[in-house]
């Protein structure tokens, strides 16, 4: 649902939207209309109520009404890409996941930390090889909310952003050890292996 539009639009639109329709088979019996009207607040409105009825069909018809927990199957889900499967199975699931959206995308590309021409898929799979299983998802949330508000898209000092990406991480040897690796690797590009 947050294609389009930002995460606190949605939150405000979710609530109602659960409350009303709380189990995919409510959901799938109710016409696009209804839906719609409870997400009219949120970008591409009537599209999204599609992916939500169709989505809940699928879950009933296929997953007995269960939410899938892998990634395959998730994104076998209409409307489900590959950045909110693993948002998915590390939010619901605690399945660790490196998810990217366009902010990881944005910000990953710019420190250099991934080739300019990385696919989501290779950003992916290159910051998961790049850092610990267990910083996946604090690494994917510091970066994404860096990208959000600190290192915009217009706007961008490499130095300035690599000291702010460093404060926000947590506080253990990990997160040191894995973003220093990262740095070292953006002093000289030449050491980074992909």
């Amino acid at each position: 649902m947050s294609a389009q539009t930002t995460d606190i639009s949605v939150n405000k639109a979710t609530p109602n939207l659960f409350e009303k329709f709380p189990t995919p088979q409510a959901m799938a019996e109710a016409s696009l209309e209804e839906i719609r009207q409870n997400i009219r607040s949120i970008g591409l409105s009537n599209n999204k109520a599609k992916f939500l009825k169709n989505m809940s069909q699928t879950l009933l018809e296929k997953f007995d009404g269960e939410v899938p927990e892998n990634r395959e199957d998730l994104i076998s889900l209409p409307g489900v890409g590959r950045k909110t499967a693993n948002v998915v199975l590390t939010n619901g699931f605690n399945i660790p996941a490196f998810a990217v959206d366009t902010h990881v995308n944005r910000v990953t590309k710019k420190l250099h930390f991934v080739p300019q021409n990385s696919s989501v898929e290779e950003i992916e799979k290159l910051m998961s090889d790049k850092l610990p299983e267990q910083m996946w998802y604090p690494a994917h949330h510091s970066i994404l909310l860096f990208g959000r508000y600190q290192c915009v898209a217009r706007k961008h000092d490499h130095n300035e952003c690599l000291q702010r990406i460093k404060e926000s991480l947590p506080e253990d040897e990990v997160a040191e050890s894995a973003f220093e690796k990262m740095a070292l690797e953006l002093e000289d590009p030449s050491t980074i292996s992909f």
